[in-house]
């Protein structure tokens, strides 16, 4: 520094090379001075900007931001998906659907108008996304309805149609043709209707079995005796009979299903396998 003659300081010297201008400045730990302190702060700013602008080009979550503090190449790694909120908000309107649909169908029975429409809304959740969003759908659903009827009802549902809607949406996605996918269900169907006879058994503490092996005898001995038989049913027929029936319920049941769904999914553009020809000609007659 120097001092002229108006005793005015003289600042016209050049500065140093380290006091250049910020906005050139370069987050690098060459461009500070060589200590380890300068190298550590040089390094720490360097991934906070990197950090910064992986947020800025990818929308990294700040969650994971955190997360990866100091690893800015791992927030490279995976860009987030923005059809996340999409698939949490349909799973859960859907998952509420099924839910009320089962509450309004106990409280309100209709027959089997609702009943066709207990497994759909899990099925459509598979079609639209995938299978760990229809197991989240069918948890949702199970957990809704044992907060508002209790867990006993919430099991219920669970077992089959729960189960039974991530099923259809399997077959439903690889394409099943009717023929497989509507015999599988209606096993499923059975071995549900088989556990709630035993659960119910068990927390009503009598054995409903018995009472439905007591009622299809009478119907065997009515018909036995129409038919003109002298035999009376042993209890091997009387229990094939109750397989049977059940089982043929359920297959007219999921096909009922299969109708409603190739109606409603066509619409809302998540289809079906297509039927049989016989009922796509019996559909189209007029």
């Amino acid at each position: 520094m120097q001092v002229s003659i108006g005793g005015m300081a003289d600042f016209s010297h050049n500065p140093p090379e380290h006091e250049s201008d910020p906005a050139q400045a370069s987050f690098s730990p060459e461009s500070l001075p060589d200590t380890n302190a300068s190298d550590d702060a040089a390094r720490t700013l360097a991934a906070e900007w990197q950090a910064a602008e992986a947020v800025l080009s990818e929308a990294v979550p700040p969650s994971r931001l955190e997360a990866t503090a100091g690893k800015p190449d791992a927030l490279r790694s995976r860009p987030y998906d923005p059809s996340t909120p999409l698939i949490t908000v349909e799973t859960a309107f859907l998952a509420s659907v099924a839910s009320l649909i089962w509450l309004i169908n106990f409280y309100f029975p209709l027959g089997p108008v609702l009943r066709v429409f207990f497994p759909i809304p899990i099925a459509l959740i598979y079609l639209r996304w995938n299978q760990r969003s229809a197991w989240m759908g069918a948890f949702v659903s199970g957990l809704l309805l044992s907060v508002l009827m209790g867990p006993v009802r919430s099991i219920q549902y669970i077992i089959p149609f729960g189960l039974m809607g991530v099923l259809l949406g399997l077959l439903w996605r690889r394409r099943a043709p009717w023929l497989v996918s509507v015999p599988i269900a209606a096993l499923l169907g059975s071995i549900g209707f088989f556990f709630r006879i035993w659960f119910v058994s068990v927390l009503l503490g009598d054995d409903l079995w018995l009472y439905a092996t007591n009622q299809v005898t009478d119907l065997l001995d009515w018909l036995f005796t129409r038919l003109g038989w002298l035999a009376q049913p042993t209890t091997t027929q009387v229990q094939a009979a109750i397989a049977l029936l059940v089982l043929f319920n359920n297959l007219v049941y999921l096909f009922v299903v299969h109708l409603v769904a190739w109606f409603l999914l066509d619409r809302l553009g998540n289809p079906i396998p297509r039927p049989p020809k016989w009922v796509q000609t019996l559909m189209d007659y007029e």
